[in-house]
């Protein structure tokens, strides 16, 4: 870490770790991740030395929110698939993260401790890592050098870095510069990404075009539909249905307006539409929305074959509820933050719709120039292309079964990501 950054670097860890022993637990999320911490140190120390098998390497995982965690839990498979000795921790930083990781079934999973020098060697210490693999870009400076300094091998995965990143600042790269040079091996989603980190630090011979592990995540799990089955099956019929995931309220003004013209045309549309954040405002607004167009609706637990609008109001479900779609529009295409994930709906063979602010996402551009996805200005031309889409089964099979191409042309990152971690991993000793 460059000298100027050290000290105030190191300053802000301790006091982060102080704040964690002080701040009471329950109330928000930055609450929630700070009293989270206090005692994460012991935690993983009492399952050490209970747990930790002295002949087994370990792999130590490390994805900040959820969003990582789905990157690497493939990788982590293939892994658990190749070397069922090796024992796997688990590392988060986001609260949200927390029952996902529980989730996954690592030997120990809990919460990154913030990043000092004495967090650092106590998670050293009680680990014994073989390897460290960071997921996309989440590598913390003082961790990485701390474990280089042990010769840990050091892995970046899933490595993906936009031209607009704040990690490209100034001031990151004198915090993340040494770390990035530390890195073992990488595995970046395009070779725009590595280039960029080339340009950050990562050593050129050190890093390889790995692809897009999402891809192979969501195939999976579109594959086996196995995840929320009863409840795809409850709300399964033969309604033309418009699956509307992670909207905002640009994209819900969207949805409405070009709504009426679609039922007019269309009487047994239906429509799923999952607010991005589902609060009860959300809620209550999307209700207000449908009964203002005569239509019924309804939450979730609520909803039937027959409701016209059902409003999905909790996460964790939308993924498997494009399972039912005709066609999908996904949010954040008339929204600041940027469009979200295309790749879900596209794993289930459905068309993709989404709004003008896309080309920032690469899977988004790769949809359109293979013809499964389409974009939208606004109410009147999402109308005609849901009309399009609902209406002719040719157009619908033919844009669903380019969609699911192109998903299924970037399949094997999580192969190749594996490929990374397991030549560091000594020998598996034969059976007797």
């Amino acid at each position: 870490m460059n000298p100027l950054v050290r000290a105030p670097y190191a300053a802000a860890g301790a006091l982060a770790t102080l704040a964690a022993r002080v701040v009471p637990t329950g109330g928000g999320k930055l609450r929630r991740s700070f009293a989270a911490r206090a005692g994460v140190l012991d935690r993983v120390a009492a399952w050490a030395r209970d747990h930790r098998s002295p002949s087994a390497p370990l792999v130590w995982i490390h994805a900040p929110s959820v969003g990582e965690g789905l990157m690497a839990r493939p990788v982590m498979e293939r892994i658990r698939h190749e070397r069922p000795d090796a024992q796997i921790a688990y590392t988060f930083f986001s609260p949200s993260a927390e029952s996902f990781a529980q989730s996954l079934g690592a030997d120990v999973a809990d919460y990154l401790p913030f990043d000092t020098a004495g967090a650092a060697q106590a998670m050293l210490d009680a680990l014994t890592p073989a390897v460290i693999a960071f997921s996309k870009l989440d590598v913390w400076p003082v961790l990485t050098a701390a474990a280089a300094a042990r010769r840990v091998r050091l892995v970046l995965t899933s490595a993906t870095l936009s031209e607009s990143s704040g990690r490209r600042s100034m001031l990151a790269r004198l915090l993340l510069r040494d770390a990035y040079a530390a890195l073992d091996a990488v595995g970046a989603v395009h070779a725009d990404d590595a280039a960029r980190l080339v340009a950050l630090g990562v050593r050129p011979d050190r890093i390889t075009v790995t692809g897009d592990v999402r891809y192979d995540q969501v195939w999976e799990r579109a594959s086996a539909r196995t995840a929320n089955a009863d409840l795809v099956a409850r709300l399964r019929t033969d309604r033309p249905t418009l699956v509307a995931g992670s909207t905002w309220p640009g994209d819900d003004t969207a949805l409405f307006d070009g709504w009426p013209a679609v039922r007019a045309r269309l009487p047994h549309a239906r429509l799923l539409i999952a607010p991005h954040e589902p609060t009860d405002a959300a809620m209550q607004s999307l209700a207000a929305r449908a009964a203002r167009l005569g239509l019924s609706s309804a939450t979730l637990d609520a909803a039937t074959p027959d409701t016209d609008v059902v409003i999905i109001d909790r996460v964790g479900v939308l993924a498997d509820l494009y399972a039912l779609a005709t066609a999908a529009y996904v949010g954040g295409g008339f929204h600041d933050a940027g469009l979200h994930s295309v790749v879900e709906p596209a794993a289930f063979g459905v068309p993709v719709l989404f709004g003008p602010r896309h080309t920032a996402s690469r899977d988004a551009m790769a949809l359109l120039q293979a013809g499964g996805a389409f974009a939208v200005s606004g109410g009147t031309d999402l109308a005609t292309r849901v009309l399009a889409l609902l209406g002719d089964r040719e157009t619908q099979t033919r844009a669903g079964q380019r969609a699911r191409g192109v998903i299924a042309a970037g399949l094997g990152a999580a192969d190749k990501s594996a490929a990374l971690i397991l030549p560091m991993l000594r020998p598996l000793r034969p059976s007797r």
